[in-house]
């Protein structure tokens, strides 16, 4: 959103900043918000608020919920919906829009006259009817008593179309060659039309007959202004019953009163554009009048300019919505502009938080630097001694101060201060006294809880910094200081075991490694207590010391790996005698139970012992499957553990199985034996390829 200050008048256009492509998908699109700053801070008021190349025209429904707009390329109209501040449909249309109109209270009555003589008409489902007219029209205006069309253009007649009984009446003939503008007075029903030659024509629709004609070409002659040709009639506008705007191809708005053929005021845009529209503010008694440079909002009585808008592309049409202070522009560009001035007007109802936004803005301005002045207040002047200056061409007022010159002040500040610079050496011994503070040896204070870790952290994190300081590169956030892993280290569940099995098999030199470290934690130990008896930091234990001791670890890694298995296996094997122990100590004790009334006994294998499982932990468990020898735990190479089942056999299978091997030896002990039929060989066997 940029705001602009013309006149004291703040001016926000809303639709200032970058527009995505339709083609991007949602995903780009939310990639393209998080990085760039523009996208991400743009108001889309009205999503898809746009054409493809140009919009040309746009207009307001009259119950103030639809905004409807015709652009190209291809030739559409566009209807978007206030209350969903969405695009509700769009329609493409044969060849580009002149001018069109809504008939009706909504959308659903639509006339288009294009640029092919054709007159389109569309309902609420879409395509209606379309007819042609004898010449290329400019504009049209509707009668609402006798729904006539009255269509004006490249011809002297004006063409009637009665929507009632669906015919062409007989045109009104004029005097002009050609005609451009048109418009119907909403309180008389007066209809004028204006010509190439710079005069209105008015007529009256009840009696088909002009009743005066008004020459605008002459009332626009102003003294001092060169005249290249003959002005025409470019814009018509009525206002009330007894007002009329003209506007001219030079750049000129005439102001009317129906009972004079002298205009109240002349108004010039200095651009010598012609006008395109003329819009009536009647709560501030202003006039907005546009050609395709600039939209200037002027008072009807005194011709002061009240603000003024000047946008980045050419102007096509400019509507102003209804008791607001919001205007739509169609430009030669794909976006529609929209301006909220809220001295205008409020906003309107579908986007009424535009007012707190703006009313939060005004609250907190933006505070204005520049480079060659510095901004001094009262209080300041004062100690300077420059307060006689106030109201000379060298202060300039600004809101709760004042703008000086940088160098004036600089010599102002260098006589009142002479002793400046010994305030600056104190600073610069104050930064040089710090910057050797931070060069002293610093006791790193580890955490109670996985300190051998810390201390691992803290020497990767200074290979990093060391190798990131050489490359220029900025350093990566560290695990100690991220709150995410703050429990790690303060939790004692957290605490790294180092006697588990599987912590030793994927660690086998971290017996020599730990101990280094644990020499260093006792190092830093002793300094953090020698630190809180003395202010001074002691040296701790050099660096160099330690590199030799790592140079023969890779050299015993695999005897080590070796080693950790045989003690893995030692201490598995003492754990089995301890358990073979434990269950021949333990002495069985008979058990009794109560069978309830009503009930039979069955079996104590089926409920007893399953309820009994049940209760146990699955540690307990699996202690008693080992002792029966249903599972069997083991180590993997890896140093994760291995678990292997055997499944319990029923009653049924047991016998099955025992009766089967019956039958097998039975068969051994009748089966005849036929070794003896077999001759040994005799000698050495020579064999003939």
């Amino acid at each position: 959103m940029q705001i602009s200050h013309v006149n004291d008048v703040k001016i926000y256009n809303l639709s200032c900043g970058k527009s995505l492509p339709e083609w991007l998908s949602d995903r780009k699109k939310r990639a393209l918000q998080r990085q760039d700053v523009d996208v991400r801070r743009r108001i889309e008021l009205i999503q898809d608020f746009d054409m493809p190349t140009v919009s040309t025209n746009l207009k307001v429904s009259r119950n103030g919920q639809y905004i409807l707009a015709t652009g190209t390329y291809k030739p559409r109209v566009r209807c978007y919906d206030t209350y969903q501040l969405s695009l509700k449909f769009e329609r493409c249309l044969d060849s580009d829009v002149v001018q069109f109109d809504i008939l009706s209270e909504d959308y659903s009555k639509i006339v288009f006259l294009q640029c092919d003589r054709y007159v389109e008409f569309h309902s609420q489902h879409g395509h209606y009817y379309r007819t042609r007219i004898p010449k290329f029209g400019r504009d049209f205006s509707y009668h609402y008593p006798s729904c006539d069309l009255y269509f004006v253009g490249a011809s002297s007649e004006v063409y009637r179309l009665n929507l009632e009984q669906g015919r062409y009446l007989n045109s009104l003939q004029t005097d002009a060659s050609e005609n451009n503008v048109c418009d119907i007075n909403q309180e008389h029903h007066l209809f004028a039309t204006g010509t190439t030659e710079g005069k209105v024509e008015c007529w009256d629709p009840r009696i088909r007959n002009r009743v005066g004609i008004l020459d605008c070409a002459l009332g626009s002659i102003i003294a001092d202004v060169e005249i290249d040709g003959l002005p025409s009639i470019s814009a018509l506008k009525f206002n009330g019953a007894l007002h009329m705007a003209v506007g001219t191809s030079t750049g000129q708005i005439l102001l009317y009163d129906l009972r004079s053929n002298r205009p109240l005021i002349i108004k010039d845009h200095q651009y010598g554009l012609s006008i395109k529209s003329i819009q009536f503010h009647d709560p501030l008694e202003l006039i907005i009048s546009a050609d395709s440079r600039i939209v200037k909002m002027w008072n009807t009585d005194t011709g002061k300019i009240f603000t003024s808008i000047e946008p980045e592309h050419d102007l096509n049409d400019v509507c102003l919505y209804p008791n607001s202070g919001m205007l739509f522009t169609a430009n030669e560009a794909p976006k529609m502009s929209i301006y909220y001035i809220p001295a205008l007007g409020p906003a309107p109802r579908w986007c009424s938080f535009l007012d707190n936004l703006t009313e939060e803005l005004e609250e907190n301005p933006e505070s204005t630097v520049y480079d060659d002045y510095k901004f001094v207040t009262r209080k300041d002047l004062e100690n300077l001694g420059l307060t006689h200056l106030i109201g000379s061409p060298l202060l300039r007022a600004y809101m709760h101060g004042f703008f000086i010159d940088i160098r004036l002040y600089h010599k102002v500040k260098a006589m009142v201060n002479p002793f400046a610079y010994d305030e600056y050496r104190k600073e610069k011994i104050r930064q040089k006294i710090e910057e050797t503070r931070a060069q002293r040896v610093q006791v790193k204070k580890l955490p109670k809880v996985n300190k051998e870790l810390a201390l691992k952290l803290f020497e990767e994190e200074e290979e990093q910094w060391n190798t990131l300081q050489k490359k220029n590169q900025k350093n990566m956030p560290s695990i100690l200081s991220d709150d995410r892993f703050k429990v790690m280290f303060e939790n004692p569940d957290f605490q790294v075991d180092e006697e588990s099995e599987e912590f030793r098999l994927l660690n086998p030199l971290v017996s020599k490694i730990s101990e280094k470290r644990k020499k260093k934690i006792k190092i830093l130990e002793q300094l953090e207590a020698q630190a809180q008896e003395e202010e001074e930091e002691p040296e701790g234990k050099p660096s160099d010391a330690e590199s030799s001791e790592t140079s023969d670890d890779e050299r015993g890694w695999v005897e080590e790996v070796r080693k950790q298995h045989k003690l893995l296996r030692q201490e598995e094997r003492g754990k089995r005698q301890e358990r073979l122990k434990e269950d021949q100590q333990a002495t069985l004790k008979p058990q009794f139970y109560e069978i309830k009334a009503g009930e039979e006994f069955r079996s104590f294998q089926d409920t007893a012992k399953k309820q009994k499982l049940m209760k146990k932990t699955l540690e307990e468990r699996l202690k008693a499957e080992e002792k029966l020898g249903t599972l069997n735990i083991s180590d993997t190479t890896i140093g994760s553990k291995q678990l292997t089942f055997t499944l319990k056999k029923s009653e049924q299978v047991k016998k099955r199985q025992e009766a089967q091997r019956q039958h097998q030896e039975e068969r051994k002990k009748l089966r005849r034996s036929a070794g003896h039929l077999k001759s040994k060989p005799k000698g050495r066997i020579f064999y003939r390829q």
